[in-house]
């Protein structure tokens, strides 16, 4: 058992970052895992199996800076704030680069776009209470669920910035449950919208000091598990010239700034094609900027995300959106659907697309725009579309995780 291996101290010599931004050294056995150490560096570090700790850094690198977060090295939410700019902006563009290379697709990678803007508009906080410890709220340790007390994260938009002193106070008359919670946080157009997952049923004490909280605060909504507890107004976001009322705890892009870059670069990419296939749609970050030029085909799984869409379509300006409830993982758009679109747009998960590519593949599109959060997926669906005789013509990567080891990219591919 891993648990069981005995720590042992030994002197490392940092080699590189890994793809999770953890420091890696050569050991005997293998490689050795070393989180907040830089190339070059000389450190004494506790191992226990592949994994180290630092205990000291004898020879640091030049390259190593103060942290931007007091926090940082304990709560887990950073992996490179000690790094100087330029080598980690040349990392995570490599991220890029290397999942490629091994995928063995050719393509050039552009150089990285910086798209922290203001700042996280999205973040998820913890509340706990251990025995008959204080309420602690903040993030979690890395790898590790204990909650790191913070009072300030330097990477929030200025609009979460009583996030943690809110998330305090909604804690409260919740925490006698005895349940761990997770406060859901957005940053809208219209204010605050928080939800509330963890607590299990609200009775009418615990409701009505919530939504007493809520006036006092002045957010938008708070919600538990997506029922509504109080508001005061819709909250909304703006997308193109459209107002999406989000469902609560929605998925969107991490910042404002990033969500702009990667619309922009997929706008770019369209260019003057009059029918688009819009696939992962989501509430409709690019299907409603699409459809200010397009008829536009927009289909997901998340009914949610689908009705917030559905009412927002209507806005004056936009071109016909038609809507699409379909889950396509396993039940992917079929070549001979995709067939009126020529040019098709995707955001899938994490896990990539690789039933749906297979389709893309075989159906009559001419151009397909890539929007991934992860590298290693995107590589694997790449390789699928080349095989069907696409050519990958632009890659850019955005760095809209500041200071993480995430990276998004959109990727260009044309036959």
């Amino acid at each position: 058992m891993k648990d069981d291996v005995k720590a042992q101290k030994e002197r490392l010599v940092i080699e590189r970052i890994g793809h999770r931004g953890d420091g890696i050294a050569q050991g005997a056995k293998g490689q050795i895992f070393v989180p907040y150490a830089l190339p070059g560096e000389i450190v004494d570090a506790e191992r226990k199996g592949e994994r180290a700790t630092i205990l000291s850094i004898v020879e640091p690198s030049a390259d190593r800076v103060e942290p931007a977060c007091e926090y940082f090295g304990t709560c887990g939410g950073c992996a490179v704030q000690h790094w100087r700019e330029d080598k980690y902006r040349e990392w995570k563009r490599g991220l890029v680069v290397d999942a490629l290379v091994q995928a063995h697709v050719e393509a050039e990678v552009e150089d990285l776009i910086d798209a922290h803007g203001e700042g996280r508009r999205r973040a998820v906080l913890h509340a706990r209470r251990g025995g008959k410890q204080a309420l602690v709220v903040g993030f979690t340790g890395r790898r590790s669920h204990m909650v790191v007390p913070i009072e300030r994260c330097p990477i929030f938009a200025p609009a979460l910035d009583r996030a943690l002193a809110i998330a305090a106070k909604l804690a409260g008359p919740l925490e006698p449950g005895g349940k761990p919670l997770d406060l859901h946080f957005t940053a809208t157009d219209a204010g605050l919208d928080v939800d509330i997952r963890g607590s299990g049923p609200l009775g009418p004490e615990a409701t009505a000091a919530v939504a007493n909280i809520a006036r006092g605060e002045k957010l938008a909504r708070v919600t538990r598990h997506g029922e509504m507890v109080a508001q005061l107004r819709e909250p909304f976001i703006r997308i193109g010239k459209a107002n999406v009322v989000p469902p609560a705890g929605a998925f969107l892009q991490p910042t404002v700034a990033g969500e702009e870059t990667l619309a922009r670069l997929v706008l770019e990419s369209v260019g003057n094609a009059k029918r688009v296939a819009d696939l992962f749609c989501g509430i409709g970050t690019f299907a409603l900027r699409l459809a200010e030029n397009a008829q536009v085909l927009a289909v997901d799984s998340d009914e949610d995300a689908m009705a917030a869409l559905k009412k927002a379509k209507g806005a004056p300006g936009l071109r016909p959106v038609d809507t699409l409830t379909r889950d396509l993982f396993r039940s992917p758009l079929t070549a001979g659907e995709i067939v009126p679109c020529k040019v098709v747009v995707l955001d899938p998960p994490r896990q990539g697309a690789e039933a749906q590519m297979r389709e893309l593949g075989h159906s009559g599109a001419n151009r397909i725009i890539y929007v991934s959060c992860s590298p290693s997926s995107f590589a694997r669906d790449a390789v699928i579309l080349v095989a069907a005789g696409f050519k990958l013509t632009r890659v850019v990567p955005v760095d809209q995780f500041r200071y993480s080891a995430h990276v998004e990219l959109v990727g260009t591919f044309e036959r």
